[in-house]
């Protein structure tokens, strides 16, 4: 299980293997081992110095952790394909949590006794109970809760001077937000589409003259038995039970086909029909195709009420990026950053 300082607010992950980027989300100071199982083997050795202040290989497999949470999964370990990128974005992340710790205490950025002793006492609930929290304590800590305690307020400094530079300057207005909406209209346009559920028959591959004719029979009764159904759910049912095509696990359901993607031997009929309707019977091939119409939408463009949460979010998460990379090269500067 991974822990964290319950208040940090959590971002996006994301990592990259570009040393400009930074992974973006809370501060990960303290964590428990991710399981029992055999995890790679730490000694403390060097990996980084950031201005003289050396960053080892076990901080670097806790960020990894925080970057792979299933490695549980994998016996504590990262599947090799992905582990030089993780551990790349590991390493980077780690390096400018130390930039930043750095710069808040150049600021003399404080933290309040009170401030701390609640963050505290949230982490130990986090613990099933006391004895696995002293377990962790001696485990990572030596058994030194001061030790502990000075993590939990260095995560705090990174939480407040990264609140201050980059959450109050990722803020997106409303006017910026419909800026975007305005000047970008082809994102929010969609296509004309038929929400639509099939039965399909579809005969063997080179069917013989006889598989055709069985298939043609098969059809004409799925067409009896589709008939007689009067909703949605009815018709999924039969779906699931005689339909030959993949979509039988899903109801029959298409949900959305854009009109470019629907054969045209569907397409005539579904421009004719209303919702709740079912077709006749169609061929498209050697397929013999019956489907019901659900929705009939016409192309157009999104409303902006109905789009504004989700691309605030979008616009806010990019913003978050940019400045974070800003900062990281900001602090980067003046530094004296060596890797291993």
């Amino acid at each position: 299980m991974k822990y964290q300082v319950p208040i940090c607010a959590l971002l996006l992950l994301a990592f990259s293997s570009a040393p400009a980027q930074v992974a973006s989300h809370a501060p990960t100071a303290i964590a428990k081992p991710v399981s029992s199982t055999p995890a790679p083997m730490v000694s403390g050795r060097p990996v980084a110095r950031v201005n003289g202040v050396v960053l080892t290989d076990k901080d670097l497999l806790q960020e990894e952790y925080t970057i792979f949470p299933y490695a549980k999964q994998h016996n504590g370990n990262i599947p090799s394909e992905m582990a030089p990128g993780i551990r790349n974005g590991a390493l980077q992340m780690i390096i400018f949590e130390e930039l930043v710790y750095q710069e808040a205490q150049k600021r003399k950025m404080t933290v309040t006794p009170e401030r701390l002793n609640k963050s505290q006492a949230e982490f130990r609930q986090q613990f099933g109970s006391p004895s696995e929290y002293r377990q962790f304590v001696q485990q990572e800590y030596q058994g030194d809760e001061q030790l502990l305690r000075e993590r939990i307020k260095r995560s705090l400094l990174i939480e407040q001077l990264m609140k201050a530079e980059v959450d109050s300057k990722s803020v997106v207005s409303g006017a910026e937000l419909k800026a975007y909406y305005d000047k970008n209209p082809e994102r929010f346009q969609y296509p004309e589409s038929f929400a639509i559920q099939t039965i399909s028959i579809i005969p063997p591959d080179n069917a013989t003259p006889a598989q055709l004719k069985d298939a043609r029979k098969r059809a004409d009764e799925a067409y009896k038995q589709a008939k007689a159904t009067k909703t949605a759910e009815e018709f999924g049912l039969l779906a699931e039970k005689i339909s030959d095509d993949d979509y039988r696990v899903m109801l029959g359901d298409h949900k959305w086909v854009e009109r470019s993607k629907m054969p045209p031997e569907m397409l005539q009929p579904a421009l004719k029909m209303q919702a709740g309707q079912m077709s006749d019977l169609v061929q498209v091939g050697q397929y013999y195709i019956i489907f019901r119409m659900n929705r009939h939408v016409p192309a157009g463009k999104t409303k902006f009420e109905e789009v504004k949460v989700q691309l605030q979010k979008q616009l806010q998460q990019n913003k978050t990026n940019q400045v974070r990379a800003a900062l990281d090269k900001k602090l980067r500067q003046n530094a004296k950053v060596e890797t291993r």
